[in-house]
């Protein structure tokens, strides 16, 4: 059994166990599982690039009335996320201390990774879904119902052909692409993982040289999938990954894409950069086998001047931005330099 990120090695090149439970929440309830308010806990850690994405749809779509978070720490076991932030070590809600508990309610013998994001029915403790592609968009149209007043239109239906496209080149050589170099078993597995790493983050940045966001002149899905890696390189993914031709506040375009997307309200508000370098830094003691977590880079950069107004666009757009985040979910700024 494994979690989000433990290594697993085929022919010595890292390879995501990608084996998901598919279950789908809709209003229909064809799985089994109707969109209810108040029935599913989304469970998280903010160290998780792949749950962080979902911490920014749930936030900017403003489903916080009708879909609770619950939040694991950023240190885990071999085989568990766990939710020792809370008090006694128990998710408040689902009574349990272990998120593996959820999925061995529902699959005694569940034998692939206990990962977030997951959504667990709450009435009877059972995990519905880890799927973490799909739980974005469904929250984005499934729940379109239960949506704040303003929310943006995240996955447009006339622009979803091109934000799959994106987002999918994005995913395999950038979002796991990381990874892909981070655990590799021999140099020539992460020469190539790295090679295709800058390259795909060249093409973007070409992208992104005469354009605000990815897909048209609003935040989409490819933006988010996208941010929840750039808001990690220079914490982590540079030197711990061994991702160092550049870091990402040497790279122009994209680092002031990044920033633009970080002082947007529901994206840089969720980032806890303590969490993001814990988990790392202490759980892969395959790489780091000391534990030892670095003290910087120096964070509070990602609250500069972007510039990107320039390109015109409206991040929202017919939209609003979300309120405040709900005063239990707030990432203080000792936490997060860049919100002081």
């Amino acid at each position: 059994m494994t979690t989000d990120d433990t290594p697993g090695y085929i022919e010595d090149e890292y390879q995501r166990d990608t084996t998901y439970i598919s279950d789908r929440i809709t209003p229909d309830g064809r799985d089994g599982w109707p969109v209810e308010p108040g029935r599913y806990r989304l469970t998280v850690a903010r160290a998780c690039p792949w749950a962080n994405r979902a911490i920014i749809v749930r936030r900017l779509l403003g489903l916080e009335p009708v879909l609770s978070m619950a939040i694991a720490g950023p240190i885990h076991d071999a085989d568990s996320w766990t939710f020792d932030k809370d008090p006694g070590e128990v998710d408040p809600v689902l009574g349990i201390p272990r998120l593996k508990d959820a999925y061995e309610r529902r699959f005694p013998d569940y034998d692939h990774g206990i990962t977030v994001p997951a959504i667990v029915d709450i009435p009877t403790g059972k995990v519905v879904t880890n799927d973490f592609p799909q739980i974005t968009l469904d929250l984005s149209t499934e729940w379109a119902e239960h949506h704040r007043d303003g929310a943006p239109d995240l996955y447009p239906e006339d622009r979803r052909g091109e934000i799959d496209e994106v987002a999918e080149g994005i995913y395999q050589d950038v979002n796991n692409g990381v990874y892909r170099a981070g655990f590799a078993g021999t140099v020539e597995a992460y020469e190539e993982a790295y090679t295709r790493l800058f390259g795909r983050l060249e093409q973007v940045a070409d992208r992104l040289a005469g354009q605000r966001y990815l897909v048209g002149d609003t935040i989409t899905e490819a933006d988010v999938r996208l941010f929840t890696t750039l808001v990690r390189f220079d914490a982590v993914y540079h030197n711990h990954f061994k991702c160092n031709r550049s870091k990402l506040s040497e790279m122009p375009v994209l680092w002031a894409y990044a920033r633009d997307l970080f002082q947007t309200p529901g994206f840089g508000d969720t980032i806890d950069f303590v969490d993001i370098k814990r988990h790392y830094y202490e759980v892969h003691r395959d790489i780091n086998p000391t534990g030892i977590v670095p003290i910087g880079p120096d964070l509070r950069n990602w609250a500069s001047p972007h510039f990107r107004e320039e390109f015109g666009g409206r991040p929202f757009g017919d939209g609003t931005p979300p309120g405040p985040p709900l005063a239990d979910e707030r990432v203080s700024a000792d936490r997060n330099p860049a919100l002081s």
